[in-house]
């Protein structure tokens, strides 16, 4: 499992959500969510979906190392 299958995981435990209730608030089948998680393929509108699913916020980002900077 990659690393933004992990972190989809920690929200639903810590929202106290389902696999099957994720895919419910998502409009599609649970078999497809579980998929996406063994595949760890996810778009940052995905992302973006399950975290508002969820009551949460997702925020994608690079860091410049160097100066900080956020883009």
């Amino acid at each position: 499992m990659g690393t933004m299958a992990k972190k989809i995981n920690m929200l639903l435990i810590e929202t106290d959500i389902t696999k099957q209730e994720l895919a419910k608030r998502l409009g599609t089948t649970p078999s497809n969510i579980s998929g996406k998680l063994k595949r760890d393929n996810f778009s940052e509108a995905e992302l973006q979906e399950i975290a508002k699913a969820c009551g949460a916020t997702f925020e994608g980002y690079f860091i410049i190392t160097d100066t900080g900077k956020q883009i």
